[in-house]
């Protein structure tokens, strides 16, 4: 069976919500309907306790705030072991808007983590190689060969300010994590960045360009793909020197000669020659490719291949996770595509690429099965295919580069591979993790319910389970990545990588090989979330401090 596919939105929600539904249902009878996000539910939590205390508990003396305190605490500790022993399966197919796999006739893929995956191996790589060419090109100081690549330090989808050198975590709201803005290999103090930015928020302007660059004005870059992960540990390396060093210097010539060393690395062929000599070192799985783009040639599925990665590279590459006779998958493939520019530039034309690499200068007609292209542009593949509109799915990891355009501007389904998901998911189903969140979850609903009772003793006791709550948050944070979190989180809002991720990816997973779970009829549908306006059962509304036992906690005025 098929797992159950779910949005962005229930990430966090999703597997536990019915059973947790059933236990909140026979502590507190008011519920009117069942919601099916985890989160909505142990919002809840709370709420459903104190619906079964006295009603005495409800007044604002220190004392029953105390006893409703423990009252939900003692409820929320009840119901914790069947919420713990469901889990989320890490290899659902999660929906953001609903899509039928029935409807689709051709898939596309990107080369670099969708079909291949890379060991931690490559970033050491990539950031060894370029440290060494900031010393040697860019006359930066011997000293930073002391510094190695720090794994799990950063996490993609961070925002990096050039104009300042510090790395951050911003939500969808374009509001700063605090604790998660770091200068070098240090965290800013909250103090400091909110006096810094007069505040926590970042304006519009200043917000990286619609590509997550730092162009035209925008001095926020923000890093969306695997492969930036070295770029940020080196950044924050070469930083960390300076500042330890005392040794004056210009941020944005830092963060220019950084990208400009990684690049290198990439255009030069540094990275690629080196992958292609030890390819069992690098490349760790194909996450059953092999079965999948089988199964979909099976399906008489058209499918292409669009890379930024050059021919001999790729070859390589195929050649080990899905065997020698790769080519004969896919309808076409397109490599050095230049992506983004792929998808906006009309003036570069399709030029076909022998086996041994050499460019021909015939014009293209066609693009025929066999054959390799390079460059191109994407209003000539739709025109030489006719693969246009909601009939192509295309996966790729990129947000940006390889999902944006094509959803916002030719109609094509997206899918997004996220690699990160496993672990997320993973962590998500522990028991320390369930235990933490539904305890903040219920703890917020306290406080919102007794925040209105403004006498001093009341007041004092709210404030205990602000403080208390506070404490907690950063133990969920560091569960993920002790220094910036959750890839999709940042506390209880969206993270900025999450809100693109929902708008420009029909479905998310963490491999293609996910699909190897589902059938081609099978349609994946979004979980229909409350608005903030919106009652998911229909009742009521009572004012803040009144216990109305039809209403939960977030949808009172």
């Amino acid at each position: 069976m098929a797992p159950l596919s779910a949005p962005l939105s229930g990430l966090l929600t999703q597997g536990k919500a019915s059973l947790l539904c059933r236990h909140v249902l026979k502590a507190s009878h008011y519920f009117g309907g069942v919601s099916r996000g985890r989160s909505e539910l142990l919002s809840r939590l709370s709420i459903s306790a104190q619906t079964d205390c006295p009603s005495s508990l409800c007044s604002s003396s220190a004392e029953n705030l105390r006893s409703v305190y423990n009252h939900t605490k003692r409820h929320t500790q009840d119901v914790m072991p069947s919420i713990s022993s469901a889990s989320v399966d890490p290899d659902t197919i999660f929906a953001n808007n609903e899509m039928s796999l029935r409807d689709i006739e051709v898939y596309g893929f990107d080369y670099d983590y969708t079909l291949a995956f890379y060991s931690s191996h490559l970033h050491t790589l990539i950031f060894t190689i370029a440290r060494d060419i900031l010393i040697s090109k860019h006359r930066y100081p011997e000293g930073l060969r002391d510094y190695e690549y720090i794994p799990n330090f950063a996490v993609r989808g961070l925002h990096y300010d050039v104009q300042k050198a510090l790395l951050m975590k911003i939500d969808a709201f374009h509001y700063i994590q605090l604790g998660t803005v770091y200068r070098g290999l240090n965290p800013v103090p909250d103090e400091e960045v909110i006096a810094m930015y007069d505040g926590c928020h970042i304006p519009l302007e200043i917000m990286s360009d619609f590509y997550g660059k730092s162009s035209h004005g925008h001095s926020m870059k923000q890093f969306m793909d695997i492969f930036s992960l070295p770029e940020m540990t080196l950044l924050s390396c070469v930083n960390d020197f300076f500042l330890k060093h005392n040794i004056d210097y210009e941020p944005v010539h830092l963060y220019k000669d950084v990208k400009e060393a990684i690049r290198d690395v990439h255009v030069k062929g540094i990275m690629y020659r080196a992958v292609e000599a030890d390819i069992g070192k690098y490349i760790c799985y194909g996450e059953q490719s092999h079965a999948v783009l089988k199964k979909l040639s099976e399906h008489g599925k058209k499918m292409f291949l669009i890379t930024n990665s050059p021919y001999d590279f790729v070859d390589r590459g195929m050649n080990y996770i899905v065997g020698s006779d790769w080519r004969d998958l896919f309808d076409v493939v397109i490599v050095q595509a230049d992506k983004p520019s792929f998808f906006n530039d009309r003036r570069k034309p399709f030029r076909r690429v022998t086996d041994k690499g050499a460019l021909l200068w015939d014009r293209i007609h066609k693009l025929e099965k066999g054959q390799i292209y390079k460059q191109g542009n994407l209003y000539e593949f739709l025109r030489l295919t006719g693969w246009r509109g909601s009939k192509v799915l295309y996966f790729g990891d990129h947000i940006y580069s390889d999902l944006a355009d094509l959803t916002l501007k030719h109609g094509w389904r997206t899918g997004a591979i996220i690699p990160e998901l496993r672990k997320e998911i993973k962590i998500m189903n522990t028991e320390a993790y369930v235990h933490t969140i539904s305890w903040i979850q219920a703890l917020t609903g306290l406080i919102e319910q007794m925040q209105v009772h403004r006498d001093p003793t009341s007041q004092a006791v709210v404030d205990e389970w602000i403080q208390e709550r506070e404490a907690m948050r950063p133990q969920t944070k560091e569960m993920f990545n002790r220094h910036f979190g959750s890839l999709f989180r940042t506390y209880h809002n969206p993270t900025y990588f999450s809100r693109r991720l929902s708008r420009f990816a029909d479905i998310y997973m963490a491999s293609i090989s996910c699909l190897l779970n589902y059938d081609f009829q099978h349609t994946f549908f979004p979980r229909r979330t409350p608005l903030q306006h919106e009652s998911p059962f229909g009742q009521g509304q009572s004012p803040p401090g009144q216990f109305d036992p039809r209403t939960p906690s977030s949808h009172r005025c």
